[in-house]
Order: structure tokens, then C-alpha cells, then sequence
């Protein structure tokens, strides 16, 4: 481990390699929608199984994933990944066998309740990993983890019960409001001034808590009104602003702005770099002196995730 990683990782983030910033959702039985997404700015495409895409048209939705994830075999510029259906749904293991030989970069897992759930997952991966000769834990994971007023609760249980290979595979967690409201009754998601009911901000806040705890990615929800720029762009501000180091897109469109906004500035870069440089310095200092102010290491850790945020935009 390099000098000061350690200090990034008892802070609760993971800098080694740099976060997704968008990741745009794709329904899996759509080549056209495919073909336009494949074409965008995404850092990822989550080619979805479950929620746009109905029963009768799932057998088809899979053999074209898969497909689309055999043809795709650089993934140099941008990653594929799969939201498959939920572990109660009794459709997972079937999308597990479709879609696992094209070797998606990860799996979205959506409507898990406990953090169990995510090491079952991953025991059925291990089995298929070892089987293709593949190193157990390679396929990562993402966890929506608020679509039930259960999974809410059970956030606290990710930095406890995850075993090891459960733990290597997650990448990140990200939260939902569409299914949350659903399952609480929720009739209105925003205040007059656009802004989230005080649940959903609870649920928002705890999910970016949980990423932190467990030092993965805390990536935000989707902006569902895709034709409204400057609501998104508000979203997108408060995302980076609160801490979530991507967010996800339903839309071609949003991928522009979202990762404009996850790329830093030339003046937030140089201090960064000023930051860092000041600690090579000095690396067993727990505190350094810059422009006359006192610095300490959660300044480091924040400046090593902005030279990460300001790597994945130059690519």
C-alpha cells in the first residue's frame, strides 16, 4: 500500500483506482437504445433486467445482454455492467447463467433488504467464476440499498456482516426513491422547492453514511425529469457538494453534465496537488502548515479524490 493510503481507508474512502462518475441505464431488450448508449460519454452502461423490462420480454432481454456483452469485449472506454432482478424475485439465478459468460465489469443488485442478500449473491458468483477459471471476487457489485423501508434500516449492517469475498466485490452502494416511495406510501418525493422530503433525504444521507463506513463509492439516484437541465444540474451540485462521488443517469443527455461536474476545476486540482505533495514532504506529520493554515489528513484524504476525479477526465 502506497504512503497515506492507509489514512485513506480508516477515513472510510477507497482512492486506488478512480469512481465511476455516470452510469447510464439501458433497457436490455433494447438494441437502439443500446447502440445510442454505447455511443455516449458514460463511464458505464447498466444494461437493465428488471424494471424496464417486462416479464414476457425477459427470455429476450437476456440472450440480447449477452450478446451485447460478448461483442463488447473492450471496455477500455467505458464499463458494462448488469442490474439483474432482485434475489426475491426467483428470476436472478436465471439471469445470472445468461449473462455471466460475456463477463460483465459488475452486477447492479436491486431491492436488497440486508446485507446477507449481497453475500448470497456472491457465494452463486464465486461457483460461477471458479467453473469459467476466473479469480474469485473479480465480478464487483453495486447495491441499491433503500428501495424497502427494511434495507434503510439494515444500513448499519453492511460494515459488520459482509464477508471478505462479499466485501471485495462491493464497489458501491446507491439509493432509490422510486421503490422507497412505493413501499412507504410516499404521495410527494419533493418540497415546493424541488428539493426531497425529509424520508428520502434521511434514506439518501444514510446510503452516503453507509458508503463511507465501508469505503466504497456512494453514487446518487437517478433525476427521473431527464428534459429538465437546470433541475438536474441542481441535483447533480448537491450530489458532489454532500459528498457522492458519481450518479446515475436514465438519459443520454444527463451523461454530459454529470460528469462535467465530477471533474475538478484547474484551481481545485492545484491545491490537490499542493496538498499532497506538502504531506510527501512531511510523511510521518500528522498535521502540515500551507499558506499559513494548518492541514491535516482529512484535507489528504479529499485531495487524493480529487486528483482521482481529475485522472478519470482526462481519459
Amino acid at each position: 500500500m502506497q504512503a497515506g493510503r492507509a489514512d485513506d481507508e480508516e477515513a472510510g474512502h477507497v482512492t486506488d483506482s478512480p469512481a465511476l462518475r455516470s452510469l447510464l441505464f439501458v433497457p436490455g431488450d433494447s438494441e437502439r437504445k443500446q447502440v445510442k448508449a454505447l455511443a455516449s460519454a458514460a463511464d458505464a452502461l447498466l444494461l437493465d433486467l428488471e424494471d424496464s423490462v417486462s416479464a414476457e420480454n425477459l427470455p429476450a432481454a437476456r440472450l440480447r445482454v449477452r450478446e451485447l456483452l460478448v461483442g463488447q469485449r473492450d471496455r477500455s472506454r467505458q464499463q458494462l455492467w448488469v442490474r439483474v432482478n432482485a434475489l426475491s424475485s426467483g428470476s436472478l439465478l436465471e439471469d445470472l447463467a445468461a449473462v455471466f459468460p460475456g463477463a460483465p465489469e459488475g452486477l447492479m443488485l436491486p431491492k436488497v433488504s440486508l446485507a446477507s442478500e449481497v453475500c448470497e449473491i456472491s457465494h452463486y458468483l464465486a461457483a460461477l467464476e471458479a467453473q469459467a477459471g476466473r479469480r474469485v471476487g473479480d465480478t464487483k457489485l453495486i447495491v441499491i440499498a433503500t428501495e424497502t423501508a427494511q434495507a434503510v434500516l439494515g444500513l448499519g449492517g453492511y460494515a459488520q456482516n459482509l464477508d471478505a469475498v462479499a466485501r471485495q466485490r462491493l464497489l458501491g452502494l446507491t439509493w432509490g426513491a422510486e421503490d422507497l416511495s412505493a413501499a412507504l406510501g410516499i404521495s410527494r418525493k419533493t418540497n415546493a422547492d424541488g428539493t426531497l422530503t425529509f424520508t428520502l433525504q434521511m434514506a439518501r444521507s444514510m446510503c452516503l453514511l453507509a458508503a463511507a463506513a465501508i469505503g466504497v463509492q456512494a453514487i446518487d439516484g437517478v433525476y427521473v425529469d431527464f428534459r429538465n437541465g437546470a433541475g438536474l444540474e441542481r441535483e447533480i451540485q448537491a450530489a458532489r457538494g454532500d459528498g457522492f462521488t458519481g450518479k446515475m443517469a436514465i438519459h443520454p443527455d444527463q451523461v454530459g453534465p454529470i460528469n462535467a461536474a465530477f471533474i475538478p476545476g484547474a484551481t481545485e486540482v492545484e491545491w490537490a496537488r499542493r496538498i499532497v505533495a506538502a504531506f510527501e514532504n512531511a510523511p510521518q506529520a500528522g498535521v502540515v502548515s500551507l499558506d499559513g493554515k494548518m492541514v491535516d489528513r482529512p484535507h489528504l484524504v479529499q485531495a487524493r479524490r480529487i486528483l482521482d476525479w481529475a485522472a478519470r477526465g482526462s481519459r
